[in-house]
């Protein structure tokens, strides 16, 4: 059976981003993403929720993140999530769900250009259009 991890999502960046390398000299980028969600309650009092999201990139697009990105701006990331797990000094298990990127596009209007897409091993299905999106 076919398996799909895709995530999409539209926010803007909660601080800057930081970069770093691996011990082989990869450059890695992390930076947080703001989403937020308005409802209204059944009593009609107008809510509002945030999530927050870690994004990582790897290699150029991380390049590319840490130099162009910064606090504030609106982005479109995508790629896949992942769960990452470790042991603490002191023996308590932690978890981190981060979404690796292989696509960031900035919304706003300061820079309209997307990115350069990193290369990914998996094939592309096709591009995804401003009209494709569903909200």
């Amino acid at each position: 059976m076919a398996s799909l991890n895709k995530v999409m999502i539209i926010g803007n960046l909660g601080s800057e981003p930081e970069m770093r390398f691996t011990p082989n000299g990869n450059p890695v980028t992390s930076f947080r993403i703001a989403t937020n969600r308005v409802y209204t309650t059944a009593e009609g009092e107008r809510k509002q929720e945030t999530e927050w999201f870690t994004v990582v990139a790897w290699n150029k697009l991380a390049e590319q993140c840490n130099q162009f990105l910064t606090k504030g701006r609106l982005v479109y990331a995508e790629g896949r999530l992942r769960t990452r797990t470790w042991e603490s000094q002191d023996g308590q298990k932690h978890y981190r769900t981060e979404i690796i990127a292989n696509r960031v596009t900035f919304l706003d209007r300061q820079a309209a250009a997307p990115l350069p897409e990193e290369k990914v091993e998996e094939a592309e299905v096709g591009e995804l259009e401003p009209e494709d999106i569903p909200f």
